[in-house]
């Protein structure tokens, strides 16, 4: 099994939840089934900013860019690195020459060309972009141009990240919203669909490969498997049990407590530390959570060492921290988190109830048991929201059905996920006005923009501050803490590099 080491912090694009790993040369052949916590609610991967979509489409949609085992930017279908104008608003980006599509077709500028635009609005991260961007063109077939309204830092990363996903298809296929082709460049394609069943990916034998080593989600993709099934599981237990007894080769997002009965069982525990941070999204659209006092009384009310004691169990799986990153990482600052409080503030929470004219509405939660931890901290904030004085309905969904809902503003005031730590803050899907919450403030746009423009890595550090402090003043979230994450793989499995989106290229299956 393969252990995390420690990444340097130095660079700007760093997370400490993947590593480098040097692996032997791979073996040909085999199958293996992935367990996931349950139907990805598309397979669009525009469509959707939800992990479980980005880990399952990344095998088969590519990106122009992608990030490397530091985080830091690096080519995928882009032939290089931008050639980038000195007012920082030209980015002329050389293409692969040597790309085909599954069906066939090569690639060209007027395939990403398409896809861009489908992306500009489709997407919510796509949406987000366009604000900024001028035009997008192609001036011949192996080069695209895209031009700025003003000075965008995030542009690369936002080009480079696998959900709500700037990928390249077909110019053919960017007609169709929601897809019912899935035709990419990746590694992998996809063969088969059978919904609450499993997802079957085969070997694309067109895929050309970029030369040299294999580098986080970068360099060398190879293909060893000959298959790679991504198996909907929505028990947690039902994945427990099918790792311990060796039907998974790869299971994801187990509970924490079955650390010990993994040790025994056939696939081995594996952690990934620190993963990522729980979140309780606020409905700033319109209900209940839509008032500012209300947003502030649930953030008050809450009290995240309980919460993360009952979802996570042992300290060494979480830590109470309201700081958007953990300490070491270059994004990490503690401006503006004053109002959280491991313990909560009751009596707070009650005052601040009676400011807003608090007439008991429903607080409406989603929440849901694929992840088993999103229900436990669901139970916990209701307890002390009650305690604070709300009436609180909670509402658990299958999780796909909990990524659609959100996007009705009408039926939720809160909804629970998490997300990895990002090597770009504004990847965050609250730092786009149209994802679920619908944050949108003078507050915000000030501070993020500024954030955006500025190109220098350490003065972005800097601005970052503003950002975190208008997060904690506007309250669109509640940042319950930081934790880590637990999965299974079987010993025969090599070549996996841990990480938050996990993906099996180079991987391949011991005889």
């Amino acid at each position: 099994m393969f252990r995390l080491r420690h990444l340097s912090l130095a660079l700007l694009f760093t997370l400490s939840t993947t590593a480098h790993v040097t692996h032997a040369e791979g073996v040909k052949g085999g199958v293996i089934n992935v367990a996931m916590v349950g139907e990805p609610p598309t397979l669009d991967p525009m469509l959707s900013t939800a992990d479980l979509v980005g880990t399952i489409t990344q095998h088969f949609f590519e990106t122009l860019y992608t990030f490397d085992d530091a985080w830091k930017i690096t080519p995928l279908l882009a032939a290089g690195m931008p050639t980038i104008s000195d007012d920082g608003k030209t980015y002329t980006i050389p293409l692969r020459q040597d790309v085909t599509f599954q069906d066939g077709q090569p690639m060209t500028a007027k395939d990403v060309l398409a896809s861009l635009q489908r992306w500009e609005n489709v997407a919510s991260r796509g949406r987000q972009t366009g604000k900024i961007i001028d035009s997008i063109s192609a001036p011949d077939d192996h080069t695209l141009q895209i031009q700025l309204k003003q000075a965008y830092a995030p542009l690369l990363a936002l080009l480079a990240m696998n959900n709500s996903a700037a990928v390249i298809m077909p110019a053919t296929q960017t007609q169709e919203t929601p897809l019912s082709h899935f035709i990419g460049t990746g590694p992998y394609q996809l063969k088969s669909h059978q919904p609450d069943q499993y997802i079957q990916l085969t070997r694309y034998d067109g895929y050309r490969s970029l030369d040299g080593k294999s580098d986080g989600y970068g360099g060398a993709r190879k293909q060893y498997l000959d298959e790679i099934r991504f198996v909907p599981v929505p028990d947690p237990n039902t994945r427990v049990e099918g790792a311990v007894a060796g039907q998974f080769q790869y299971a994801d997002a187990l509970p924490v407590e079955s650390y010990d009965k993994l040790k025994n069982g056939v696939d081995k525990p594996e952690i990934l530390k620190p993963f990522g941070w729980p979140v309780m999204v606020m409905n700033t659209k319109q209900g209940l959570t839509a008032n500012l006092k209300i947003r502030q009384a649930i953030q008050a009310a809450l009290a995240p060492q309980d919460m993360l004691t009952a979802a996570f169990g042992s300290p060494s799986f979480f830590t109470t921290d309201g700081a958007m990153y953990p300490q070491g990482n270059i994004w990490h600052t503690q401006a503006g988190t004053d109002p959280y409080k491991p313990m909560g503030d009751t009596a707070k929470a009650q005052t601040l109830l009676k400011e807003a004219n608090y007439q008991g509405q429903p607080l409406r939660i989603l929440t849901s048991r694929q992840y088993e931890f999103h229900y436990k901290l669901a139970q916990v904030a209701q307890a002390y929201l009650e305690a604070a004085g709300f009436k609180v309905k909670l509402d658990v969904q299958e999780w796909a059905s909990l990524t659609q809902n959100r996007a009705n503003p009408e039926r939720w005031d809160i909804y629970i996920s998490h997300s990895p730590f990002l090597p770009e803050p504004s990847l965050t899907g609250i730092m786009a006005d149209s994802a679920p919450g619908w944050w949108s403030s003078d507050k915000k746009h000030a501070a993020l923009e500024a954030f955006n423009r500025e190109t220098d890595p350490q003065k972005r550090v800097a601005l970052w501050a503003n950002v975190q402090k208008a997060i904690y003043e506007d309250v669109p979230i509640f940042k319950v803490g930081n934790f880590n994450a637990l999965y299974a793989q079987s010993p025969k499995l090599q070549g996996v590099t841990p990480s938050p989106w996990p993906y099996f290229w180079n991987a391949w299956l011991t005889k």
